[in-house]
């Protein structure tokens, strides 16, 4: 792993040292029940059983209009994060997204976010293909509200080729576009480390106070600070970009791969995550996203009783 350069390093610390904003949460719990069960509740996102919803091979399929049902019978989970992958052939349909409502409704299980990918670059340097980008995540701008979810992840994707700054504005300007729609919705548009410099936590930071919008926000993940995968891969402080992406965030994403003996996660330190977290003042929700091998149900488990843990321990 190569670590980030001395200068830029040096400036992602003087940044975040001056990093207070308050954080707007969506769906944040109400008081009383953020009193019984500490400073966050436990959500399951989708992608987390994305081999049998993609039906690979050495899995029984399932079906994406039982997500709901599965995340509160199957793991005890009653709020849950879509993912737009598993249903792009039936985003037209209105008969589907109202039996994906009625399902979940009928488990008392809450919709908070949809996670889209796919829809084009917001930080494209072609000024159509940025509109074209912004415009295809209407559709789900739609699916969002039906569902009674407070947001849609998207991705800050620019052009590589750019520079740093070049591909800052980009982004801004796709995502400050975006929000304006997601505003005529009441609906938040929040951005996840997701590759490339989006993993930066600086770089990402830096979009957020440019958009300068109340319905931007982030969507930190534990896992996904890699700015360049493979041998020579470039990898952020994922404790740094964490502490740097909370004050913008209106949900967290507890990803995990792996666990020792003890339960404990082995590439990420949950107390101290959770710590960053609990620091920073949010309440809301943290979303279990399950992507080791193995069983994905003992691995959802797994992550659920991390998080629990070391939600006693922290309150």
């Amino acid at each position: 792993m190569i670590t980030l350069e001395r200068r830029n390093f040096l400036q992602s610390l003087g940044c975040a040292a001056v990093a207070g904003a308050a954080i707007v949460n969506g769906q944040a719990s109400t008081a009383a029940a953020q009193d019984k069960k500490g400073f966050f509740e436990i959500s399951l996102a989708q992608w987390s059983l994305n081999r049998q919803f993609f039906g690979r091979e050495g899995v029984t399929k399932l079906d994406p209009l039982d997500f709901a049902v599965i995340a509160k019978k199957e793991c005890g989970i009653n709020a849950v994060e879509y993912v737009n992958q598993f249903y792009k052939d039936v985003v037209k349909k209105p008969d589907y997204v109202a039996e994906l409502k009625k399902r979940a409704e009928g488990e008392g299980v809450k919709g908070l976010l949809i996670m889209c990918d796919g829809e084009g670059n917001l930080g494209d340097p072609d000024t159509k293909r940025r509109l074209t980008a912004v415009r295809n995540h209407v559709k789900w701008l739609d699916w969002a509200k039906e569902l009674g979810c407070h947001s849609i992840r998207v991705n800050a994707a620019s052009d590589g080729k750019l520079t740093y700054a070049e591909q800052q504005k980009l982004a801004a300007d796709g995502l400050r576009r975006l929000c304006e729609m997601g505003e005529t919705y009441e609906l938040n548009v929040i951005v996840e480390n997701h590759g490339g410099l989006s993993s930066h936590g600086a770089w990402l930071r830096g979009v957020m106070e440019m958009v300068d919008h109340p319905r931007v926000g982030t969507l930190p993940d534990f896992g996904n600070f890699h700015i360049k995968r493979g041998e020579d891969g470039l990898e952020y402080d994922r404790y740094l970009g964490t502490y740097e992406l909370m004050p913008f965030a209106k949900g967290v994403s507890a990803k995990s791969h792996d666990f020792d003996a003890d339960g404990n996660e082995k590439h990420t330190d949950y107390k101290r995550m959770l710590k960053i977290v609990k620091d920073s003042g949010f309440k809301g929700y943290i979303g279990i996203e399950f992507e080791g091998g193995g069983d994905s149900f003992e691995g959802i488990k797994a992550t659920k009783k991390l998080l629990e843990k070391n939600r006693d321990a922290l309150a």
